[in-house]
């Protein structure tokens, strides 16, 4: 297993790991965004007010895309357990 051929299949799983963590950062920065806003217009400064809304929106987001990240996660495995023989050699 030459060194270009680990740097490369480390790049292709930390794109992966990149692609499929996006959807669900991306959804809780934006309703903890929202919430702080409505937080700061309204001066209501309660700690479990942010939480409730980022988990609701993360599972929900998590539900709508998993398919999605699974298919994703079973092509890059399975052309990972494919090339385990030009590792070898």
């Amino acid at each position: 297993m030459s060194p270009e051929s680990v740097v490369t299949l480390a790049n292709e799983a930390v794109k992966l790991s990149l692609l499929l963590a996006a959807p669900l950062l991306g959804i809780g920065l934006m309703v903890g965004l929202v919430i702080a806003i409505l937080q700061a217009t309204t001066q209501v400064q309660e700690m479990t007010l942010t939480f409730v809304p980022k988990i609701v929106a993360v599972l929900l987001t998590l539900i709508a895309v998993a398919p999605w990240m699974l298919s994703k996660l079973t092509i890059f495995t399975t052309r990972l357990i494919n090339s385990i023989p030009e590792f070898i050699r």
